[in-house]
């Protein structure tokens, strides 16, 4: 985590969760807050479409601007980071939604927050990222960044899947299932803990394997080192019916005899948090954590 410097940004952009014309007056009035204290503002498709100007591409935005400030939820962020790439420019997320694990910053409090974020009282936490790759004889048919998980899954009523998990090179199981996830510790929080799998805080870089409804009982989720090489191979399918999703919203088919590799990415996506976050206070207003 770094302390972010006085005046670091120049260029922001905003983008908006796709939807959500009513918020055009709350992307007005922050465009003008920024463009008064002599910032240039970018706006993202909807949130221009949300003002009636003309916008950018997100993956253009991601492109020119020194900080993005997203208005959404956890799914509009994960959608941003990946266009950001192997960029590195800060995300502030302005939850929108119900949850919000990563878009933490309420729309009360957006302005303030920004005063802090702008005056550099804000930190720079890093998450790590997974490269997640599809191979299928010798060549690389899908490639994908990962800030909360891959998903190896069937994709309607089949058997259970076979797969076969390395780390290393070396065994570690076979699992029968209807799936696996390997996610990160950002994505503990994500599908990895619906299905059972451990919470882990995001400073502590780890790789996760999750089974989805493992047909024995045995079979429990896994916390590998994060320099460890996951592969999962894929056994028995027939065309259609298996599916690497990412992050939830994008993937592709996988079929008999392709694998899944996974490591951690050398480009992590950096969030504004502030310097006095508790994790642990996050976790128990979030999740409800002692409520009767």
């Amino acid at each position: 985590m770094s302390r972010c410097e006085t005046m670091p940004y120049r260029s922001i952009g905003i983008c908006l969760k796709p939807g959500q014309p009513q918020l055009g007056e709350v992307v007005r009035t922050l465009k003008v807050w920024l463009e008064d204290r002599d910032y240039d503002v970018l706006l993202g498709p909807q949130a221009a479409d949300a003002v009636e100007e003309t916008g950018l591409d997100r993956s253009d935005l991601a492109e020119q601007v020194d900080l993005m400030v997203v208005l959404g939820g956890d799914g509009t962020l994960l959608a941003v980071a990946r266009l950001i790439g192997h960029r590195r420019v800060p995300i502030l997320g302005v939850n929108l939604g119900t949850l919000g694990f990563l878009a933490e910053i309420s729309q009360e409090e957006m302005f303030e927050t920004l005063e802090e974020v702008l005056a550099g009282r804000f930190h720079r936490e890093q998450r790590m990222r997974l490269e997640v790759r599809v191979h299928r004889d010798g060549a690389v048919v899908g490639e994908y960044l990962a800030l909360n998980d891959a998903v190896i899954a069937k994709t309607g009523i089949s058997r259970l899947l076979d797969l076969e998990a390395r780390a290393d090179g070396v065994e570690v199981t076979a699992y029968h299932a209807d799936g696996l996830i390997v996610s990160t510790p950002t994505g503990s929080s994500a599908y990895s803990l619906s299905a059972g799998g451990p919470l882990v805080l995001p400073g502590f870089e780890a790789v996760l394997l999750t089974p989805i409804c493992p047909h024995t009982l045995t079979q429990r989720p896994l916390v590998l080192p994060a320099d460890s090489g996951v592969e999962i191979r894929v056994h028995q399918t027939h065309e259609g019916d298996v599916r690497l999703t990412v992050d939830g919203q994008v993937g592709c088919e996988v079929r008999e005899g392709d694998f899944v590799s996974a490591r951690r990415s050398e480009h992590p996506v950096e969030l504004l948090v502030p310097p006095d976050r508790n994790r642990f206070e996050v976790m128990r207003r979030k999740l409800r954590w002692g409520e009767r």
